[in-house]
């Protein structure tokens, strides 16, 4: 059975890897992840950009889409770093 079931879980032979099985766990992790970042970024900027929804973005709803995405990609970057950065202290202290 190609691509069943027992290989998309990391099972090699018949046999499952547990290194394969955290990278995958990992990357749809980050996945849902990057899929959360983008659909939260959206809903915010939305309701702070658009008025009234049309057919087209003015030029001025274009300007603040684009600001407000940077802005919000900014922070997520800065709150990220830190966390990062608390966890590797948090880790050395242990």
């Amino acid at each position: 059975m190609e691509g069943g079931f027992g290989s998309e879980f990391g099972a090699a032979g018949g046999k499952l890897d547990p290194g394969l099985i955290m990278e995958q766990v990992k990357v749809q992790i980050a996945v849902a992840n990057a899929q959360e970042l983008l659909q939260r970024m959206t809903d915010k900027c939305f309701r702070k950009c658009i008025g009234k929804p049309g057919s087209s973005l003015d030029n001025s709803e274009q300007k603040c889409i684009a600001m407000c995405m940077d802005r919000y990609m900014d922070a997520w970057n800065t709150v990220s770093r830190a966390y990062n950065s608390r966890l590797q202290r948090e880790r050395a202290n242990m």
